[in-house]
C-alpha cells in the first residue's frame, strides 16, 4: 500500500516548510512529492493519533517580538496527498524549539526549546487548533564543555511506556529530567534527573517497548547509554555505554534513535560519519551488540523514522537535501538500501502517516 509521508525540514535554505510524499511499502519507493505547508524551519513534527492533525515545531528565536520559536497546529485536509490548513501557531515560550509529543489523552503538546531552556506545554482544543499554555518549566545548570553546556538545552520529550513520567533529555546539563504526568496535560514542578557521563550531550531518547530499558543517544561523545528502567518510580540505572561510530573516528556527531517495534533492535544516526548504526538488543538483559554501521547515501543523517510495518527505515541527509530509504533485516536487523530516493531541501524529519 501507499503511505502519505510529512517531512519537516529549516528553511534557511531553499526549503519553504513542511512537504509531504508517498511511501509505497510493497516496493520502497518515494513519489509524488510536494509542498504541503509554508512555515518557517519545522524542523519537528508530531502526528495526532486520530491521524487529522499535525504539529511542528518553528524553530526559529522571533516570534511576535519575543525571543522564542513557536508550534503551528494543522488539520490534515486530504490524506492521500498530504494536503495541510493552518489551524494557528503560538508562541513555544523559548527559542529554537526543537521537539514536541501529544500527551497521552492527546489533550496537549509537551516541547523542548532547545536555546531557551525551557519545557513548555501547551493545551491542544477538540478542534485540534493549540490553546492555553499550561506549563513553562526553566531548567538551570550547566556541564563541562564551555561555552556548548554553559546553559540547558532541553533537546527532547519521551514518554514512558505507562505514560506516567515525562523524560526531558537535556544536552546542556548532561541530565534526563524527569516529570510526572498530571491530568490535563500538565507536568508536575516535581523534578528528578539521572546525569550521564560529564560533556556526553544526550539529546535524543527511545524506551524499549517492554519498559524495562531506556536509551540515551549522547550527541557530542557519539555513544548510546543504556539503563535499566524502574516503572513504580521512574528512575533510570545505567549499565553501558557503547560507541555509534568506528573504532578511532572522532568527528560529527548523533541525531536520532529507535527501537524497533520488536524490541530486539536499536538505530542510531551519526552526522559526519553519514551512517546509521545497527545494534542487536539482547532479551532478558537489555545489553547492546553492534550489528553494522551503514552509510546513509547522504550527508548529514538527521532524523530518521521507521515505518508502521518496522520493515523500512526512511533516512533524512540534511546537507545533502535527500532522503534515502533502506529495507530492514528481520532477522538480523541489519539495513540494505532499498533504492528509494527523493531529493528535497535539508530535510530533518521523517514522520508516516
Amino acid at each position: 500500500m501507499k503511505r502519505t509521508v510529512f517531512l519537516g525540514t529549516y528553511t534557511n535554505g531553499e526549503s519553504k516548510g513542511i512537504y509531504s510524499c508517498r511511501f509505497d511499502d510493497a516496493s520502497g519507493m518515494l513519489s509524488d512529492f510536494r509542498l504541503a505547508a509554508e512555515t518557517p524551519s519545522p524542523s519537528f513534527l508530531a502526528l495526532h493519533p486520530n491521524g487529522k492533525f499535525l504539529y511542528a515545531v518553528n524553530e526559529t528565536n522571533d516570534f511576535d517580538g519575543e525571543t522564542s520559536g513557536s508550534v503551528t497546529a494543522y488539520r490534515i485536509t486530504d490524506p492521500s496527498t498530504g494536503a495541510l490548513e493552518k489551524l494557528n501557531t503560538v508562541s513555544s515560550h523559548g527559542a529554537h524549539p526543537c521537539h514536541l509529543v501529544l500527551t497521552p489523552e492527546n489533550d496537549a503538546v509537551i516541547i523542548a526549546n532547545y536555546t531557551g531552556s525551557t519545557v513548555t506545554t501547551i493545551e491542544v482544543r477538540d478542534d485540534g487548533s493549540l490553546g492555553q499554555t499550561l506549563n513553562r518549566i526553566l531548567h538551570k545548570g550547566s556541564s563541562v564543555l564551555k561555552p556548548r553546556q554553559a546553559e540547558p538545552h532541553p533537546h527532547a520529550v519521551n514518554l514512558d511506556p505507562a505514560n506516567r513520567f515525562v523524560f526531558i533529555s537535556d544536552l546542556g546539563m548532561d541530565q534526563i529530567v524527569r516529570y510526572e504526568l498530571v491530568k490535563g496535560g500538565r507536568l508536575s514542578e516535581r523534578r528528578g534527573s539521572t546525569t550521564v557521563n560529564p560533556g556526553a550531550g544526550p539529546r535524543h531518547f527511545a524506551f524499549h517497548p517492554g519498559a524495562a530499558f531506556g536509551y540515551v543517544l549522547n550527541e557530542i561523545t557519539r555513544t548510546i547509554t543504556a539503563f535499566h528502567y524502574n516503572q513504580s518510580n521512574g528512575e533510570l540505572t545505567e549499565f553501558q555505554t557503547i560507541s555509534t561510530v568506528p573504532d578511532g573516528w572522532s568527528r560529527g556527531s548523533t541525531a536520532e534513535i529507535f527501537v524497533h517495534p520488536s524490541g530486539q533492535f536499536l538505530y542510531a544516526s551519526n552526522r559526519g560519519h553519514d551512517s546509521i548504526a545497527c545494534f542487536h538488543i539482547h532479551q532478558g538483559c537489555g545489553k547492546l551488540s553492534l550489528i553494522e554501521i551503514e552509510k546513509t547515501g547522504g550527508r548529514t543523517p538527521r532524523n530518521f523514522n521507521l515505518d508502521p510495518s518496522g520493515k523500512w527505515i526512511i533516512a533524512a541527509n540534511q546537507f545533502s537535501s535527500d532522503l534515502h530509504v533502506f529495507s530492514i533485516n528481520q532477522e538480523t536487523g541489519a539495513l540494505d538500501p532499498a533504492g528509494g530516493r527523493l531529493e528535497i531541501p535539508n530535510p530533518v524529519c521523517v514522520v508516516f502517516l
